[in-house]
């Protein structure tokens, strides 16, 4: 179950909001415990045990981390975080790993090796590294050791967060697991929020999403260089307002029921270089990786030998997080080297060229989303090869068969609401209208976008969850 599903919509998310509403405040975390672990297991049914056994290690092992003596500290952690990569190891990439054993076994003519289909949990990257900063924080001494494992449990199964993001970090949430409030002002504001989410993953996201996996699931022969780079715009469309859709709707959510959780995206195809994306690109993951290890790495303090070592390492073990494939690999390799030549001299070639830079910035990312998108390492090669145009299609539609009115006016609302420019314009609109003008031109609109929303769910329109693999 997923936030654009009518389950989740019609009638999981309108129960618990009126059930957490009208109880007592004593039982409000016990249901939305409840319901969030219920929320997991729809989906998940016998596998929330691997979720449970994630909440009951990392509790235990960051009771025993705060009371260790300093000797044995480093190595309490040193196991947290070896168990908690083992089980992510285990269930994200033992079948690649055994795949890639076997095809070099087999220029040896030797034996294979067997492992049946091991299930990939949903959210697991999330709740991992969820486990793993928590243990991190409690070893440096940022935080106590949370005392109760109800109160911990929540944290870490907190739906609105649970199976696509944002990172949510202990300390940004540890005073209000006991005690936070519930307002007017926030429900209306976590409302709009969601509604925001929703409306780019329905209204925006889905339809280009569609555009895309019809071009990628073309043989290569009926791709040509129009056709490829319209599925790559409408890629690139669908991943932005997916993933920032649904660090809305989580934002939203949690804003509902009391909690405040951190901004996960800042406008990234505004960026003028690949550095600046990624201040911009799915931050509760970016900033993980910078204060988890490339900081403890060394970060940019040891020379730029090392400074680019640490770029390389951090951005490949960022592509692997993605998925299990060579494709999320190279996707990563890809973004590290684009840092370290920003790095070593390309970012002061581009000062002040704001339009050469931005031109850029999307283009770089964009070749990269090749590799995050395609299947294989060889669609991957031939997808850019028809983006340069190198080659031509034998067979096949038109571009224009795949262009209809309703695709423009997607693309330009993704274009438009790829800036801040929607924004700004609904803060002036604010500002020059009396307040109960405002309030209803907010009301009128947020009630269009949720029936508009409400529509297409109803209807089963496309709306794929393209998170499974994290």
């Amino acid at each position: 179950m997923v936030f654009s599903d009518p389950l989740f919509l019609f009638v999981f998310l309108p129960l618990l909001l009126t059930a957490y509403l009208l109880v007592p405040l004593v039982f409000r975390n016990p249901l939305l415990l409840g319901a969030s672990l219920g929320f997991y297991a729809i989906g998940e049914g016998q596998y929330t045990a691997v979720m449970l056994a994630s909440i009951a290690f990392n509790y235990c092992t960051a009771r025993i981390l705060d009371g260790a003596a300093s000797s044995r500290r480093k190595a309490v952690l040193a196991l947290g975080i070896a168990v908690n990569l083992g089980a992510l190891v285990f269930f994200k990439y033992a079948n690649f790993l055994v795949a890639e054993i076997n095809r070099l076994l087999a220029t040896f003519g030797q034996l294979h090796l067997d492992l049946a289909p091991v299930h990939l949990p949903l959210g697991i990257s999330f709740f991992v590294f969820q486990g793993m900063s928590y243990l991190i924080d409690v070893y440096r001494k940022e935080v106590p050791a949370e005392r109760s494992l109800f109160r911990f449990a929540l944290f870490k199964a907190l739906f609105p967060q649970l199976i696509a993001g944002p990172i949510v970090r202990y300390p940004d949430v540890a005073a209000q697991l006991p005690n936070r409030q519930i307002s007017l002002e926030k429900l209306t504001r976590g409302s709009e929020r969601f509604i925001l989410g929703l409306s780019k993953k329905v209204l925006l996201a889905n339809p280009t999403g569609a555009v895309a996996d019809q071009i990628f699931a073309l043989p290569l022969s009926e791709v040509d260089g129009s056709i490829a780079w319209l599925g790559l715009v409408c890629y690139a469309m669908q991943i932005y307002f997916d993933f920032s859709g649904y660090s809305d709707m989580a934002i939203g959510l949690g804003r509902i029921f009391g909690f405040e959780f951190r901004e996960n995206f800042d406008y990234p195809y505004v960026a003028r270089s690949v550095t600046e994306f990624w201040r911009r690109w799915h931050l509760s993951l970016s900033t993980w990786f910078r204060d988890y290890l490339y900081i403890p790495l060394g970060g940019n303090r040891l020379g730029p030998k090392r400074t680019y070592l640490n770029l390389f390492t951090v951005f490949a073990l960022c592509g692997l997080w993605h998925g299990a494939s060579w494709n999320f690999l190279i996707w990563g390799l890809w973004h590290g080297t684009l840092l370290a030549v920003e790095r070593a001299f390309l970012s002061r070639k581009l000062e002040g060229k704001r339009a050469l830079g931005h031109v850029y910035a999307l283009v770089a990312v964009a070749v990269g989303w090749v590799f995050f998108r395609a299947g294989t390492l060889e669609q991957a090669l031939a997808y850019l090869k028809a983006l340069a145009m190198v080659g031509s299609a034998t067979a096949g539609k038109p571009v224009g068969s795949y262009v209809t009115s309703e695709l423009l006016l997607v693309l330009a609302a993704g274009a438009l609401g790829s800036t801040s420019w929607p924004k700004r314009a609904l803060a002036t609109f604010r500002e020059r209208v009396p307040e109960w003008a405002a309030l209803a031109g907010l009301l009128l609109g947020t009630s269009a976008l949720l029936l508009s929303c409400a529509t297409k769910v109803a209807a089963g329109a496309y709306s794929p969850f393209i998170y499974f693999r994290f």
